[in-house]
């Protein structure tokens, strides 16, 4: 860890199935420190102004800190950033506690999803692995949420511990 950074992104198309690392530019986390500052400059940079909050076009992140993972005071907390269906231009919140930490730990600062997923699907990462999973095992439709706290994750040896919905 560089600075307080993994200096790793993940990117998820939803659409294509993909997922792929990028490396941020030292540059880009000097001058917009933190999850809320970097999310803010890489959703100005990939997100047009006539995007709509639902569209495959738009963004949506999750980011950390360089303090989260730390035993500072905020090294728990979490960004999500994005164009908000309510406000229309812009959409974030921020969170505190194990989400933040165990992404940090999983090698990422931050990672971007794009497109639609035509099935519900989630991400897993261990270690410095990452995979976009089938969701379709663990969804009751029926009542519009999800059971898959507590699940398999679909073999690959590890347990889901969010909820789906």
């Amino acid at each position: 860890m560089s600075g307080g950074y993994m200096n790793r992104f993940l990117w998820v198309d939803l659409t294509a199935g993909t997922l792929r690392e990028e490396a941020p530019s030292a540059d880009l986390l000097q001058a917009f420190i933190g999850g809320y500052g970097v999310g803010a400059r890489v959703l100005y940079s990939h997100v047009t102004r006539h995007t709509k909050p639902l569209e495959s076009g738009n963004v949506l992140g999750f980011l950390t800190g360089p303090l989260t993972g730390t035993p500072a005071p905020t090294g728990t907390r979490w960004t999500v950033v994005g164009k908000s269906p309510l406000t229309g231009p812009w959409g974030d919140a921020n969170g505190s506690g194990y989400f933040g930490v165990a992404f940090k730990q999983a090698g990422y600062d931050a990672v971007f999803f794009s497109g639609i997923s035509t099935q519900p699907v989630y991400l897993y990462t261990s270690g410095t692995n990452a995979a976009r999973v089938s969701a379709g095992h663990g969804v009751d439709a029926g009542r519009g949420g999800a059971k898959a706290h507590g699940t398999r994750s679909a073999g690959l040896g590890g347990r889901c511990q969010g909820s789906l919905g």
